[in-house]
């Protein structure tokens, strides 16, 4: 035999002579063990083919920002060498996207049709609205024209991001189509086919403006790319910028006094009458805030029985007209009315404790000055609210002390100081205030001032609380000011015209940000109870107002 053959056949058996020393091995292990050594393989690991992304440019900023892409994908500036494509339409949708018809927030109108809305994009201008011209950014055109065709240079007019709001509020009739979360409060949102992105029961599948994004390829490439996405455990891209878990709604009401003729109907009709029309909107808002001006006590006398202290507007309300509030949702009671005190102290710690007893925050006014400064905070899908407010007539109105409950009175120090320290913490200040009472729609140089004041703390929304009719809007300093809502539930039906009309303001939070409000008009139709204006009374009340506003 040869040196060679010897030398293998040693090398073969050596392992089974050194293994004699040891336990044997099975039959099948030494005949495993010789196959590893006469015959080893190479292990070769499958590899995911590579793949080319393109994104259209135009798509929204967040989709390309916050894009999670699998290791075996990457983007490419060319559409044609790409092998997958992100881009609007496709039979199935990554994301959707909904964008708002905005108009400047002076602004009637209050809705249009899709129908409508495309004609002025094609450059026909529609006889059912006063919209005439139509302002996009390049981005926003892209998408659009995609969805809708090419559109008329002549209603259609292209402008960057940071002209749109100023262009539009500079030429009447021109309107907006901006990103739905890119709103502010110097918008207003148009309603389409009824339809709009800032209702509770908003209808993103059948909604005109709302715009799908998908991913397009050949079927083995977009499969081997979905198997990728799974196995990541996480979104490719953000599946819409409406999301229904950071949004909050807040309902903002005027004077509610329930007392003499408002009291009598409820005797009447029942302890809800007054809420009969408006009780599902305001039982709808996330956050339902009440102005109530009136202390319940045991010791309250039927509705105009007690005529001397009428005369002098000392007021209270019967313990069972509670059920009216709780009827409408009420979440929030601010406390800085006049006639708080009416009734004295035991009456109005009695009714925070029927408050409390509901678990209804409270603020502007409470068992001590301490407890009155104290802010009303709330937390809601990622939202943080709070509320401050304060009694800014002379004094006397407001008798919170060391010891004593009541209404705080206004200092402007300290609550500048207030806002500063709940805005620190993220909350947005909403600030309300019982002030001078007067009879007009334009704002009273005894409010704006102090309603600047808290705006220039940081507050994001100023509103009046001591109003016994519609007053004027501001926008101050990055802060939407209303100085007056008018009457919520208070008997003032027969002292004037003005007094019959009111607002309920609706306000969109989204995300940590005051995006939108939405203005609720309201007829009084006897001394206690309201409905919504029809369309006749609500322009009207509306272009008063605009004018008082001075736009």
């Amino acid at each position: 035999m040869k040196t060679f053959q010897i030398f293998v056949l040693i090398a073969l058996f050596m392992p089974l002579s050194l293994g004699a020393c040891t336990s044997a091995p099975s039959e099948s292990n030494a005949v495993q063990s010789i196959s590893e050594i006469t015959t080893p393989t190479l292990q070769v690991l499958p590899t995911e083919k590579i793949l080319s992304l393109w994104v259209a440019p135009y798509l929204p900023q967040d989709i390309q920002t916050d894009m999670l892409l699998p290791e075996n994908v990457l983007l490419t500036d060319s559409q044609q060498a790409a092998d997958l494509w992100l881009d609007v339409a496709g039979d199935q949708p990554l994301s959707q996207w909904v964008y708002a018809l905005a108009a400047p927030f002076a602004t009637v109108d209050d809705a249009i049709t899709s129908q409508d809305l495309l004609k002025v994009w094609h450059g026909e201008i529609g006889v059912t609205s006063s919209l005439r011209r139509i302002l996009v950014d390049g981005n926003t055109k892209a998408i659009f024209e995609k969805k809708w065709g090419t559109p008329s240079s002549s209603t259609v007019i292209l402008t960057d991001v940071e002209s749109l709001l100023s262009a539009a509020w500079s030429e009447d009739g021109t309107w907006a189509i901006i990103p739905f979360d890119s709103l502010e409060t110097r918008w207003k949102v148009i309603t389409v086919d009824s339809i709009s992105p800032i209702d509770d029961d908003f209808d993103m599948l059948n909604y005109a403006l709302t715009v799908e994004f998908s991913l397009l390829g050949k079927s083995d490439d977009l499969q081997n790319f979905n198997t990728q996405v799974a196995a990541m455990g996480s979104v490719f891209i953000p599946v819409t910028n409406r999301d229904e878990n950071k949004i909050t709604t807040v309902v903002m009401t005027g004077v509610t006094a329930l007392v003499r003729g408002t009291a009598y109907m409820m005797e009447k009709y029942g302890m809800t009458y007054p809420a009969l029309d408006m009780g599902d909107i305001l039982r709808s808002a996330d956050i339902t805030h009440i102005s109530n001006e009136i202390p319940f006590t045991e010791t309250c006398p039927n509705p105009f029985y007690n005529s001397a202290n009428d005369a002098n507007l000392v007021f209270c309300s019967k313990p069972e007209y509670i059920a009216l509030l709780d009827a409408i949702g009420t979440d929030v009671v601010e406390l800085t009315g006049d006639h708080f005190r009416d009734w004295g102290a035991d009456a109005m710690l009695s009714t925070l404790d029927m408050y409390d007893q509901r678990g209804w925050e409270y603020y502007g006014g409470g068992r001590n000055l301490a407890d009155g400064q104290q802010p009303a905070l709330f937390e809601h899908n990622g939202n943080k609210i709070a509320f401050l407010g304060c009694n800014a007539k002379p004094e006397g109105y407001a008798t919170a002390g060391i010891d004593y409950p009541g209404a705080v009175h206004c200092d402007m120090d300290e609550m500048a100081a207030q806002i500063k320290a709940v805005k620190t913490q993220g909350y947005i200040p909403v600030v309300t205030f019982q002030h001078i009472e007067y009879y007009a729609y334009t704002a009273s140089p005894f409010l704006v001032q102090d309603f600047h004041t808290v705006a220039e703390a940081g507050a994001a929304i100023v509103s009046g609380s001591q109003a016994h009719q519609p007053q004027a809007f501001e926008f101050y300093h990055g802060s939407f000011l209303h100085y007056g809502l008018g009457n919520l539930f208070f008997d003032q039906y027969g002292e004037g015209f003005a007094q019959r009309q009111a607002f309920i303001d609706r306000y969109f939070i989204y995300n940590g940000r005051v995006l939108s409000t939405d203005l609720i008009t309201i007829m009084f139709v006897d001394m206690a109870r309201s409905r919504l204006m029809n369309s006749d009374e609500r322009q009207q009340l509306l272009e008063t107002i605009f004018s008082a506003s001075g736009w």
